[in-house]
């Protein structure tokens, strides 16, 4: 049990930090939106309790539906005669499927594609380009703060798109990954405070601030220690994480935000919500490479001091319940 939850996340590890995201249309989490997507319209009504209990039906449904398919695909594998096979099998399907629900490589990109549209100097394409990874609205921004966007998304997605599914793989395998990413997913999506999803998003958002609310504080103190040994202000770090990660509108994204800026010894801004930081030079690209150094090395360690010792907690409490 232990040695399959290791290699499973080896393998997803490896695959992501090597290929990256598979194209959208084979992407799990493209079809999860999709299917989202059509569930939204059936939800809407005039009265806001129907509309409620619509937003949870859309989480319930969603994710039974990707557990029942692991589920069988689990089944199946079992089905092959020979035990050893169908153990390696199912490592390695094991790892390509937790590989779907991350994307340090896809941020990584996503963030590059900002930067390249910068260095030809245009504002436009690197606005739209931001827009594709943040919710706020890109289309007055100055080159300091699309690059603090694009700085406050990779801290931010080192949660949701790195940490938080490792966290709850660790806990409840390959489903507890997928519900948080089902859970995410619709968040972004759906999770607005608007006329429009206020009712249908408000059990996806409260799920996305119970289910992100370790994992963010986690993520942010491994920031620090990333840091600490990419010789970055481990200092400064820990003590901004602890002065503004409450500072934004969520309880959670501060966390790791406030963790980065403090250890790039610079500041955040979304303009007219908050600044995380105290440093006054201006955004570099040189900054964004820092950055996702720091997420990389963050993931790494996430797993050696979070997702390891609970699989191995876990055993032992199986064990001892057992004997």
């Amino acid at each position: 049990m232990i040695f399959e939850s290791l290699f499973v996340i080896g393998v997803a590890l490896i695959l992501d930090f090597i290929f990256g995201d598979p194209k959208n249309k084979l992407h799990p989490t493209a079809w999860i939106g999709l299917f989202i997507a059509k569930l939204v319209p059936i939800t809407k009504n005039k009265n806001s309790t129907i509309e409620k209990l619509g937003g949870i039906m859309i989480i319930v449904v969603t994710s039974s539906i990707a557990i029942l398919l692991l589920l069988s695909f689990e089944y199946a594998i079992s089905l092959i005669a020979i035990d050893y096979v169908s153990i390696i099998i199912s490592m390695l399907f094991g790892g390509l499927l937790l590989k779907t629900t991350i994307a340090i490589r896809g941020m990584e990109n996503h963030a590059k594609t900002v930067l390249m549209s910068l260095d030809d100097k245009n504002l436009e394409a690197a606005r739209s380009n931001l827009s594709m990874i943040v919710k706020r609205n890109t289309k007055n921004l100055d080159k300091n703060h699309i690059i603090s966007g694009v700085l406050e998304s990779i801290s931010e997605n080192t949660v949701d798109g790195i940490t938080g599914p490792l966290f709850y793989y660790a806990f409840f395998g390959l489903p507890g990954a997928f519900v948080y990413r089902v859970i995410n997913t619709a968040d972004s999506m759906i999770g607005y405070k608007t006329d429009i999803f206020k009712n249908i998003g408000w059990f996806t958002a409260s799920c996305d601030t119970v289910l992100n609310y370790i994992p963010s504080r986690l993520t942010g103190l491994i920031m620090i220690i990333s840091a600490a040994v990419l010789q970055n202000n481990w200092k400064e770090s820990y003590r901004v994480m602890i002065r503004d990660g409450k500072k934004t509108d969520s309880p959670n994204a501060g966390y790791p935000m406030a963790a980065l800026a403090g250890a790039l010894e610079t500041k955040f801004e979304k303009v007219d919500h908050y600044n995380l930081g105290d440093g006054k030079t201006p955004l570099t690209n040189n900054h964004v490479y820092l950055a996702i150094r720091i997420m990389k090395l963050t993931s790494i360690f996430f797993v050696g001091i979070v997702s390891i010792p609970v699989i191995f907690l876990l055993m032992f409490v199986g064990w001892w319940v057992h004997a």
